[in-house]
């Protein structure tokens, strides 16, 4: 939460404070992770929220909230302050969605395509891009690449 404030434009000096005017602000680039989890690789997907007493119901809902519009649980880490024990319910959302089977992964790129296509398709479908340019440099490496026959490597 903390840091979806600070996304947001609040100094680190007020982010104990609770402004959700502020968080809804910050909200966009977490929900474009949880987006690109579930819409593009088509992984399922849970929020963990680094938790701090800080942190108001009020904010917390708002993010819940935000997330479970995408279809996706939320569900509280307080690792920090318990331990290990803070992480369980965590762990037992992963574990859940591990076992529903519903893994239907995909790359964000067709697995066919050239190094040069898949970098552009990653930096349009995740990273919202128009375009990718290369450098000079990048250009040579890839054709190096490609000509050594790495040309149908994954690109992450």
């Amino acid at each position: 939460v903390r840091a979806l404030k600070y996304n947001g434009g609040v100094p680190k000096a007020d982010l104990n404070n609770e402004n959700l005017e502020a968080l809804e602000k910050g909200l966009p680039n977490l929900l474009k992770h949880v987006e690109n989890i579930t819409n593009v690789y088509k992984l399922p997907a849970v929020v963990a929220i680094n938790a701090f007493p800080t942190d108001t119901a009020a904010e917390l809902k708002l993010v819940e909230d935000k997330c479970k519009a995408l279809g996706v649980n939320v569900k509280l880490s307080e690792v920090w302050a318990k331990g290990g024990e803070g992480g369980v319910e965590v762990a037992k959302e992963v574990v859940r969605l591990i076992e529903a089977g519903e893994n239907k992964f995909q790359f964000a790129y067709d697995t066919e395509l050239p190094i040069r296509e898949k970098i552009r398709a990653i930096a349009q479908k995740i990273y919202g891009a128009d375009d990718a340019l290369f450098t000079a440099q990048a250009e040579k490496e890839i054709d190096e690449l490609e000509k050594n026959g790495f040309g149908k490597t994954a690109i992450c």
